[in-house]
């Protein structure tokens, strides 16, 4: 039995929908079972289970031998930073001592040490968390999800624009929640050891100018990038619904987002385009 927890997701539930297609078992993680309807019509196995209550996870984890596991992201009102580390450590609590014989885990290119720098920090204690552990772990280190630029849909449509942290022209690894979830599949269904971490990214790297330019594909109008100058970007964050404690630490992991380099020796490469995620996305959300 496969157990998945962030089956919710963009990356769970294309892992989920992949097990499912090749007929393995499968149960999902979730605290809200409408969410994962869907996934229960194609054969999985829903556990209504917040990951704060231990023994409930426990429960779960007995009925399987390996675990899909997504650090659930902490909700933007909050101490993001804060949150997810203690929803990591109630996760690796309820892992002791399960009998498991593999873990895949999501973590993110550029997981490293500190402090309130978004999720970076989170991931690479995790990362040395598994590490330490005695269960088999293969690590994912995803790049920028393309899946981020969803919520740009709608200032798309109605204003021809996309806005961005970053500059119009900076590259940056790129890659769908399909190619990631078909990868997790390969990881989850293969042998227990692993050599990873394993770095995937989509076809290329892509600008905030190229995003720009699958909306206006798709949507079939103008629409340009803009940038968000570095004075407003825990403003902007804010605007979203975000603490202050969370404005802060996403603007700090943008910043070393574009402060440092990423790039990776023959990383795992998925088929998705932006521009094919782009008009999967407005074919989706416009009829």
């Amino acid at each position: 039995m496969h157990i998945i927890l962030g089956a919710t997701g963009h990356v769970g539930s294309a892992l989920a929908e992949a097990l499912l297609a090749k007929g393995q078992p499968v149960t999902v993680i979730t605290r809200q079972a409408a969410k994962t309807e869907a996934l229960r019509k194609k054969g999985a196995k829903v556990a209504v289970v917040d990951v704060f209550d231990i023994a409930a996870f426990r429960r779960v984890l007995a009925g399987g031998k390996r675990l899909f596991l997504l650090n659930p992201p902490a909700a933007p009102s909050t101490d993001t930073a804060a949150e997810e580390r203690r929803s990591l450590r109630s996760i690796l609590r309820a892992v002791e001592g399960a009998d498991l014989e593999k873990i895949v885990a999501e973590s993110a290119y550029g997981a490293q040490p500190g402090e309130r720098i978004g999720d970076l920090g989170v991931l690479y204690e995790m990362e040395q968390a598994l590490a330490a552990q005695p269960v088999p772990t293969a690590v994912i280190r995803a790049a920028y999800y393309m899946s981020n630029w969803d919520l740009s849909l709608q200032t798309a449509q109605q204003q021809g624009v996309v806005h961005t942290m970053y500059p119009v022209d900076f590259a940056l690894p790129m890659v769908a929640p399909r190619d990631l979830g078909q990868f997790a599949a390969r990881l989850m269904e293969g042998p227990a050891k692993d050599s990873g971490p394993h770095h995937v990214e989509g076809p290329e790297a892509y600008t905030s100018a190229d995003v720009a330019e699958a909306f206006a594909l798709a949507l079939n109008k103008p629409v340009r990038a803009v940038q968000t100058p570095r004075s407003q970007w825990e403003h902007a964050f804010k605007a979203m619904g975000f603490s202050d404690a969370g404005a802060a630490s996403y603007a700090a992991m943008t910043r070393v987002t574009l402060e440092k380099k990423y790039e990776v020796e023959n990383p795992e490469r998925g088929r998705v385009s932006l521009r094919e995620y782009i008009a999967a996305l407005v074919r989706r959300n416009t009829g």
